[in-house]
């Protein structure tokens, strides 16, 4: 993970991450390290299958407290603001493609979701809505052939 890379939150985004910090570090961590602590108590530790399943998880955790603490220390946090001109981080868009009608809000890679119709503002398509204004096209390359997008209304 590059340290001078800027990571792009929304309040709620960052919310959670920093909730999923505390939970990781205040209840799980814990929880792990007395399993460890207990599985370690039982003996041979070459032959403990519950003590080096519990160090493996405890890795794992370790790993994911020290990800979240540098993705918070790169946070820059999305205004969301109403009223623009043009699309951007943090704003919904609703495009029509196919004579079908979609509402996508653009987010930082971390957030992004496509099941949620939350998407990457570095996505193919996140990508080719930065900046486009009402009406405007986008054409994206798909594995089926181009898509066009239309800007319908930023929002």
């Amino acid at each position: 993970m590059k340290n001078d890379k800027n990571v792009y939150l929304t309040k709620e985004g960052l919310a959670t991450l920093k909730k999923e910090l505390i939970e990781l570090e205040k209840k799980k961590r814990p929880k792990l390290v007395k399993r460890v602590t207990t599985a370690r108590n039982m003996g041979d530790l070459s032959e403990n299958s519950e003590y080096t399943s519990a160090r493996e998880e405890l890795g794992l955790v370790d790993g994911r407290i020290e990800e979240l603490k540098i993705i918070l220390t790169r946070v820059k946090t999305i205004k969301k603001t109403s009223g623009r001109k043009k699309v951007g981080l943090g704003c919904k868009v609703t495009v029509k493609v196919n004579g079908e009608t979609h509402v996508y809000e653009v987010v930082g890679e971390w957030e992004a979701n496509p099941m949620n119709k939350k998407i990457s503002h570095s996505s193919p398509l996140g990508k080719a809505l930065l900046g486009k204004k009402e009406g405007e096209k986008v054409e994206i390359e798909a594995p089926a052939g181009k898509i066009i997008y239309e800007v319908q209304k930023i929002h």
